[in-house]
């Protein structure tokens, strides 16, 4: 019986990595504190697959019997519990379920802290994030043609200290550039393994990364804290030759589409969506953003047209009660060399 069982299980898993994916929903800054009513509004698009982008709660905490109290308080409530039941998800983290506020690489309990989100995010016990350090990973659904290429960076584990800066402006952070190019974001395996991903086939990908990519310099977390790290990944994507590459991010507690265009490579997009249960008074300066800022509760969609001779790709911020808030259109045709 345990071996049909389990046989079951691994077909399962097969299919559902074989499955077309058309519906992406995600999201970032989840309170467990805070009502989880917007559950059920994700829940009425019917997501083919969730991507939890990090501050999926607020840990914030050495004591890892804490931290586990706080997850077990989060996944209780009602409205999460239904929605998982039939929806897959994947997740990365951010400082605050890291265990520390702007935290890096210097946090003492990141294994520790791993151990609990990928106990509570269910990841299975054959899977590589249980064998090496931090949560990067990647997932690919789909049949060859529509293949989705989910790519799951760990913003925290690996990286440095950031380097600061004193200023009185109103929505502005207390980071600065960091001109010191031997600074991490990924740490060197990360890279590694970043590079080899993007040579693996597939027709779109999704780059989950917890803070934002495309951001012009504001003090906030962000890759323009490592200028040279965000300008290494858009020439690993030039070398590689990885076509239709978004990024989905969240951390800010507001909502944005971000576009930047690049000499001699097709233009990179970034949606951010933050947070869900709450949002925030104000947006910082971004030369990148083309729509928005929202700043109230809501969520991410991304919505994949394969029929017909291009695939179109829609990008949406909508809030906590179903309403569209932010849209844009983009043949994937545009998303190659």
């Amino acid at each position: 019986m345990k071996a049909i069982l389990l046989f079951g299980l691994i077909l399962w898993c097969a299919l559902s990595y074989s499955q077309n994916i058309s519906r992406i929903a995600f999201g970032s800054c989840i309170s467990q504190d805070n009502s989880q009513e917007v559950w059920y509004t994700v829940d009425s698009f019917k997501p083919d697959v969730f991507v939890f982008l990090g501050d999926n709660l607020y840990g914030d905490t050495e004591d890892m019997a804490l931290l586990r109290q706080k997850y077990e308080k989060l996944f209780g409530k009602v409205p999460l519990q239904r929605f998982l039941q039939h929806t897959k998800t994947l997740a990365v983290w951010d400082d605050h379920d890291y265990g520390v506020n702007d935290g890096g690489k210097e946090y003492p309990k990141k294994v520790e802290s791993k151990n609990i989100f990928l106990e509570f995010f269910k990841e299975p016990k054959d899977s590589d994030r249980w064998k090496h350090e931090g949560i990067y990973h990647s997932v690919t659904m789909g049949e060859p043609g529509k293949r989705v290429q989910f790519i799951l960076l760990d913003n925290r584990t690996f990286r440095d200290p950031l380097c600061r800066v004193t200023t009185d402006e109103d929505c502005y952070g207390e980071y600065g550039p960091c001109e010191d190019k031997s600074k991490t974001m990924l740490g060197a395996e990360q890279w590694q393994w970043l590079e080899n991903t993007l040579q693996q086939p597939a027709e779109i990908r999704l780059v989950c990364t917890s803070t934002q990519f495309l951001v012009d310099f504001n003090g906030w977390e962000a890759w323009a804290n490592l200028p040279h790290e965000r300008q290494r990944f858009i020439d690993l994507i030039k070398k590689t030759k990885a076509e239709g590459v978004f990024f989905i991010s969240g951390d800010l507690h507001y909502a944005e589409l971000s576009k930047m265009v690049i000499p001699g490579q097709y233009n990179l997009f970034d949606l951010t969506s933050s947070g869900m249960t709450h949002g925030h008074s104000c947006a910082g300066e971004n030369q990148y953003r083309i729509k928005g800022a929202y700043m109230k509760p809501n969520f991410g969609l991304i919505d994949i047209n394969w029929k017909g001779k291009d695939t179109e790709v829609q990008l949406r911020i909508v809030d906590d009660k179903g309403k569209l808030k932010i849209e844009h259109l983009i043949p994937l045709s545009e998303l190659k060399f």
